[in-house]
């Protein structure tokens, strides 16, 4: 149970994850990946080659978090760096690194919405500004859901990802209320959860799985397995 229930009669706005509350993150970030290998086939072929061997993207990746651990907020630095290293290695132009990781952007933006998703940002939109809180690199404009949203706030413009408390305030600050007129809603229990409770919002814990709490004596105010139950509490309880 959680140590203090919601108080509906604060919440003057919304913030909101993205991956995984909106639409599940790895099937989107697999076609993306696809679709770069893809690109890579035709014009970097030695670096698709060199790329096979066991082992060799994972330690590109290890190296360049732990290099560039100042911009792990960054996740689009941190995703055409890798490209770029693997580039070179492999012997092929590393200027490929820009449009190859163009590529895989574009498609990290086709994203397969949870079923819940559409009506709960019609319902919530409607009632609440929304602000996008995100660690990732979607965009809700690109993604198609910019009208749902008065606002989006990314990791990598406020210079901190969650759960550092700036990238909550700068979402309350976005939505024009008090950090404690927000409710954030959003599926991991330490990023979205801790971070908002830490930053004085209250939280709505998405926990479409069925996962235990397990950030005692942090709890959220209220835990819903989907955006329909939470949509459907809000109208009970705010119209």
């Amino acid at each position: 149970m959680p140590a203090t229930p919601l108080d509906f009669s604060r919440i003057r706005a919304i913030t909101l994850d993205l991956d995984d509350t909106l639409w599940p993150v790895w099937p989107t970030i697999a076609r993306a990946e696809a679709q770069l290998q893809a690109w890579l086939a035709e014009h970097a072929p030695a670096t698709v080659a060199w790329s096979a061997q066991p082992g060799v993207l994972r330690a590109i990746r290890d190296e360049v978090n732990r290099e560039l651990a100042d911009r792990a907020h960054d996740l689009s630095a941190l995703r055409r760096e890798s490209i770029r290293r693997a580039l070179e290695r492999a012997g092929d132009d590393p200027a490929l690194a820009g449009p190859a990781f163009e590529i895989f952007y574009a498609e990290r933006q086709r994203v397969d919405l949870f079923d819940d998703a559409l009506p709960a940002l019609e319902y919530l939109s409607s009632r609440f500004p929304v602000v996008a809180l995100s660690n990732g690199n979607a965009d809700v404009q690109r993604v198609g859901l910019g009208r749902y949203f008065h606002a989006a706030v990314s990791a990598r413009e406020v210079g901190a990802a969650k759960p550092d408390a700036r990238i909550f305030h700068r979402g309350a600050q976005a939505a024009g209320v008090a950090a404690s007129q927000v409710l954030h809603v959003g599926d991991d229990a330490h990023l979205d959860g801790v971070g908002a409770l830490n930053a004085g919002m209250q939280v709505a814990w998405l926990n479409r799985t069925g996962l235990p709490w397990e950030h005692a004596p942090h709890a959220p105010h209220l835990t819903v397995a989907g955006l329909a139950a939470l949509c459907e509490r809000l109208r009970q309880e705010c119209g």
